[in-house]
């Protein structure tokens, strides 16, 4: 495996919410954006045992909370480090995703949730194997914006 999983310390959560910042539109994503999307990142019990801090060569590059949504389904949440978007490292790192969260979690089915507005990761997800299901409007920062459901089943 390229990259290490490790649960996420509280340390790693206070660097990540306060120093990832992604640049234009996609700040959106920067944790502190929204107070509770903050709130619950910096809370030891609410990432206890679904927060995890991937490694790469030392450092860390990119993070994954994996939740028990349903019996046999875990939704995704993940997050890389804002220099190595958008340069084709996103497919791999969540190719190991899936294969952490297939050993560690044996669900059959994976979802996630992203803004629709987020079109060069939707086609990262299906490039493996995600597929759209339904959209939806959620309140996150501070406003309502358009989200669309993808789910993959595991042995895709």
């Amino acid at each position: 495996m390229t990259y290490t999983f490790q649960p996420m310390t509280q340390s790693e959560a206070e660097y990540i919410a306060s120093q990832w910042h992604y640049e234009g539109e996609y700040a959106f994503y920067d944790i502190s954006a929204d107070e509770e999307d903050l709130e619950e990142f910096l809370d030891p019990k609410q990432r206890e045992d679904k927060s995890f801090s991937v490694y790469k060569n030392g450092s860390v590059i990119g993070f994954f909370s994996f939740n028990q949504a349903e019996p046999n389904v875990v939704d995704i949440g993940l997050g890389l480090h804002p220099d190595l978007t958008g340069k084709g490292e996103g497919q791999l790192f969540l190719e190991q995703g899936i294969e952490y969260v297939k050993a560690s979690f044996s669900p059959q089915k994976l979802t996630l949730s992203v803004a629709t507005f987020n079109e060069r990761a939707i086609k990262v997800y299906e490039r493996v194997g995600f597929k759209k299901v339904q959209t939806f409007m959620q309140d996150t920062n501070g406003s309502t914006f358009e989200f669309v459901k993808m789910e993959r089943e595991v042995g895709e």
